[in-house]
């Protein structure tokens, strides 16, 4: 497979090109969705439960729980891997050892083969999960990078929701297919996937950064500019993006000690954003609905149908952010979202409390509310945030651990789930209204605004800017581009560009370059202040 075809995109360009290929790289988060929310069906089935021989809560919680293991695992590892391999072949390979879980699960024989599937599933949704946001803010432009990132998170609901009808319809089967026949739906949706990731594009930041300047020029204008390398825009959005590709590889800021050096707000920002949408009280919802709605007094397959209403309620809810996020910002949605989830757990907890004979009715219309609000908050900002904030020279790297702390905290939650239910019961709710008020601190106080913000100009945002900008870097660029001896107008020859391999040292002048602009910006920005 090579770096990603340009022409491969067919006769598709400007926005068809965009959404099509960012609803299509959703079927990624759609699968993390779908196994996410299967298994909340399945283990209520009087079949799966026989077949397993009657596992406690704590086997359950540990068969569900299990995938966030391997999950955690491959989301650690993938970041350097989608650097060298490119983000494209990441999605391809994730999706193969997504669809070779779930053919272990589909044929499991008994309660190691299952957990085996489960594990290896969860090596493919750690690569799903953590490529596919770095891959979709990678192509999206600034001003419809959050729709985009939203549209993308209704593919998880969706996903989501879609497990939970299998599962209600699968009921009706009297047999081992009840069970069997939901996880076997996810290979094929997998396999999908795995065939479509080899006709999309790679992300032109990608290809820019490992020097594939001629595809990424191509890709930029596919994007952006309706196919015309010629076009302003496309030169524009080349030109800054080779400009920070270049500044930092002068610099040298690859390594995760680099990363954790220099930017290390931006990391812990990240990574408590993935964590409190797990702490926020999620899972409780989606991988045991029918378990909550039991112990409100929903029984059998109404426990399931009232998931299922629940998820429809769930995917309009994510519908509204596409709108919003780019115009309201990401700090007002994550607030609102904060506080109607602390107000619907807590009164959760106190219907349970109560148990009168409107506690069921009470309980489903709490989950229901806390479930918009989720997906119109927490549920797709925290996706969207991490991969836009980081700068590119280790976005892959800082998604990785962002990823992986939110399957961190997504395996605590589920783990203890089940016994915490058992244990300490509707208090449980109360614990995670908690965690909704510690939330809304945290962003109120610590997270800045980045809507409309390009990903080259984040660095402004947080103050950790490898050289300052002045209002003459464009024109500085563009005279370089136009010079005879400029490093960019050396390498951009479409036509007979040979493309370096990678790994390959990076050639002199392009040090040359970085040196000259550094120079040239100081002199300017001290002349512009004198």
């Amino acid at each position: 497979m090579d770096a990603g075809s340009p022409k491969a995109t067919g006769t598709l360009t400007g926005k068809p090109l965009l959404y099509f290929t960012s609803i299509f790289v959703s079927l990624g988060v759609f699968l993390f969705g779908y196994d996410q929310g299967v298994m909340s069906g399945i283990i209520t089935g009087p079949y799966f439960l026989q077949y397993f021989e009657e596992p406690t809560r704590a086997q359950l919680g540990t068969m569900v729980a299990i995938l966030e293991i391997g999950a955690l695992i491959s989301s650690l590892m993938v970041g350097r891997v989608g650097d060298i391999i490119g983000r494209r072949r990441t999605i391809f390979y994730g999706s193969m050892v997504f669809v070779v879980g779930g053919a272990f699960q589909t044929f499991a024989v008994g309660m190691n083969s299952m957990i085996l599937g489960r594990i290896i599933s969860g090596f493919g949704v750690g690569m799903l999960s953590t490529i596919v946001p770095v891959y979709q803010s990678e192509i999206s432009p600034a001003d419809h990078r959050g729709r985009l990132a939203c549209i993308e998170f209704t593919g998880n609901i969706v996903g989501y929701a879609a497990s939970v009808w299998v599962d209600y319809v699968c009921s009706f089967i009297n047999s081992d297919f009840s069970w069997r026949l939901p996880l076997l739906l996810q290979c094929i949706m997998g396999s999908l996937l795995c065939l479509g990731s080899l006709i999309i594009s790679e992300t032109p930041r990608w290809l820019l950064d490992n020097d594939h300047d001629a595809e990424g020029i191509i890709v930029i204008a596919n994007l952006h500019a309706g196919g015309d390398t010629e076009h302003p825009r496309a030169k524009q959005e080349f030109n800054e993006i080779k400009e920070n590709v270049l500044i930092m590889r002068a610099e040298g800021e690859r390594s995760y000690a680099d990363m954790w050096r220099k930017y290390k707000k931006r990391v812990l920002i990240a990574m408590s954003s993935q964590a409190f949408a797990q702490l926020n009280g999620i899972n409780v919802i989606s991988y045991y609905a029918p378990l909550v709605f039991e112990e409100a007094g929903w029984t059998g397959r109404d426990a399931i149908l009232m998931t299922g209403l629940n998820a429809l309620v769930y995917v309009a809810s994510t519908i509204p952010p596409w709108f919003l996020v780019d115009h309201w910002g990401r700090r007002p949605i994550l607030l609102s979202g904060a506080i109607i989830m602390a107000f619907s757990l807590s009164m959760i907890s106190y219907s349970i409390y109560l148990d009168i004979a409107l506690t069921p009715t009470l309980t489903v219309f709490f989950v229901i509310v806390y479930n918009a609000f989720f997906g119109y908050s927490w549920g797709p900002i925290p996706w969207l945030y991490p991969p836009e904030i980081l700068p590119l020279s280790v976005r892959a790297k800082g998604a990785s651990l962002s990823t992986a702390t939110n399957w961190a905290f997504n395996w605590v939650v589920g783990e203890m789930t089940p016994v915490l239910q058992e244990l300490i019961e509707w208090r449980l709710y109360l614990l995670h209204a908690f965690f909704c008020c510690m939330s809304f601190v945290l962003v109120y106080f610590t997270y800045p605004e980045t809507k409309g913000v390009s990903l080259e100009e984040m660095d402004q945002i947080f103050g950790d800017a490898s050289i300052v900008p002045t209002p003459f870097a464009q024109d500085d660029l563009e005279a370089e581009i136009e010079s005879e001896g400029g490093i960019l107008q050396h390498r951009m020859s479409v036509e007979d560009e040979e493309l370096d391999p990678l790994g390959v040292s990076r050639p002199f002048e392009e040090q040359a370059f970085i040196n000259r602009r550094s120079t040239d910006k100081s002199e300017r920005l001290h002349g512009h202040q004198d």
